[in-house]
């Protein structure tokens, strides 16, 4: 099952009074410009200084990302 959710951001590298993404007229599914978990943690390493691709940790003896393998990107048409 997939979650949405909205998330208010200021300061930090993100432009004020932007608004990426959009819903359904009822705010069921995603409408443009999708934006899943990978890419706000992408997002948020970036803006920390990071570099999310390099960043690992051990988990079970495995070398594992936030971003897990999936692809993902910052979100770069929130950040100033």
């Amino acid at each position: 099952m997939s979650q949405r959710f909205s998330l208010w951001m200021a300061g930090g590298g993100v432009k004020g009074g932007v608004v990426f993404g959009s819903t359904d007229e009822i705010g069921h599914k995603t409408a443009g410009n999708h934006v899943n978990v990978h890419d706000f943690h992408a997002t948020m390493l970036h803006l920390l200084g990071m570099n999310y691709r390099d960043l690992v940790y051990k988990r079970h003896g495995l070398n594992e990302r936030l971003t897990d393998q999936l692809p993902a990107r910052a979100v770069s048409e929130i950040l100033t």
